[in-house]
């Protein structure tokens, strides 16, 4: 397990001040955390803070909107980074969940401020606000075209909003509990969703129907995703013929991360289980590298790649901290994570 290194402040505002600091610490498995601080000591002649650290760390190279610190101790580096914009005016609490549009204009976003925003990406000016929950907003996305929003609620209702007016055109109930995740099979002529009520259900958005529940774990579905899946996994054949609402469900892997400590992965269009791993502690999100590996992320701060063809032991265990993984996302050639505190 490695070390991880935390700028325990805002830093890139802590140490705009002429005279500012920011709190350090690196924490490795079985190991006392180790503490310090970093210290602006103005502007360098090339107008690039001067900043040193504290004993146990080491700053190295230091931009305008980059620093990279070690710790030689635990023989671990960072870098962190300056956001490039900030918006602070959107939500007056948490943001519990964000999406962008597929052409980058628009940003979705919900909060525990009870709120439901678009807005800007390019200045954070609020668009629309989408009215219709009750309760909290669990999750929101944009559908591939960028023009529509699909949410999920704590009032167990999973709605569909024009981003251009802020009308909610479909609300779909079915779930016996809050919406917990969704997602959007190709298109998004189906959706897809998850409860704590154990189920994940397909949605035919044009008739506003439910086309089914695909899988009822009996315990609470944190997150779910959709990708297309290897060629050489059976992913079984359905009982009965599929309804001709069922578009691009073919040849589809559905993962589900749940609550009881098992990752699941059932064929979508069969509704046939295909794998059942168990984990160290229950399953709050997953998603796909490619149509072989696959990623999942624990209570406990573990986040499991998996071979979907071979699932028996994973390939790695990736464990940073003992801190929550709460969302898991492809990037180039590896993946972003998020984690709780």
């Amino acid at each position: 397990m490695t070390a991880t290194l935390r700028i325990q402040s805002d830093w890139n505002q802590a140490l705009r001040r002429d005279e500012g600091e920011a709190w350090l610490s690196c924490r490795s498995p079985g190991k006392p955390t180790l503490y310090g601080s970093l210290t602006r000591r103005g502007l360098g002649t090339d107008g690039v803070p001067d900043i040193t650290a504290s004993e146990g760390f080491v700053v190295g190279e230091v931009t305008k909107k980059s620093i990279l610190i070690s710790c030689p101790h635990e023989n671990v580096s960072t870098k962190f980074l300056a956001p490039y914009t900030t918006f602070s005016r959107i939500h007056q609490k948490s943001v519990t969940c964000l999406d962008i549009s597929s052409g980058g204009g628009l940003g979705v976003s919900t909060s525990t401020d009870g709120t439901m925003k678009i807005w800007q990406a390019g200045n954070g000016e609020i668009r629309r606000l989408l009215e219709g929950h009750v309760y909290d907003v669990n999750c929101c996305r944009f559908f591939p075209s960028g023009l529509v929003v699909l949410s999920g609620g704590m009032d167990a209702q999973l709605k569909i909003w024009s981003a251009e007016d802020a009308s909610c055109v479909v609300t779909f109930k079915g779930h016996k509990g809050g919406i917990l995740d969704t997602a959007i099979v190709e298109r998004g002529r189906n959706v897809l969703s998850c409860s704590r009520d154990g189920t994940a259900r397909l949605w035919d958005c044009g008739k506003s129907t439910c086309l089914g529940t695909i899988a009822d774990c009996g315990a609470p579905v944190n997150g779910i995703a959709v990708g297309t899946a290897d060629h050489s996994l059976n992913l079984g054949t359905p009982d009965k013929a599929p309804s001709e609402r069922e578009v691009g469900t073919e040849g589809k892997l559905l993962l589900l991360a749940r609550e009881d400590k098992k990752l699941q992965g059932v064929g979508l269009q069969s509704r046939q289980p295909v794998f059942l791993f168990i984990g160290s502690d229950a399953f709050n999100c997953c998603t796909f590298l490619s149509s072989t590996y696959i990623l999942a992320g624990t209570q406990d701060g573990n986040i499991y790649q998996l071979d979907v063809r071979n699932t028996n032991a994973p390939i790695q265990v990736i464990r940073r901290s003992g801190a929550p993984v709460l969302s898991l996302l492809p990037y180039r050639d590896g993946f972003g994570a998020s984690q709780g505190k």
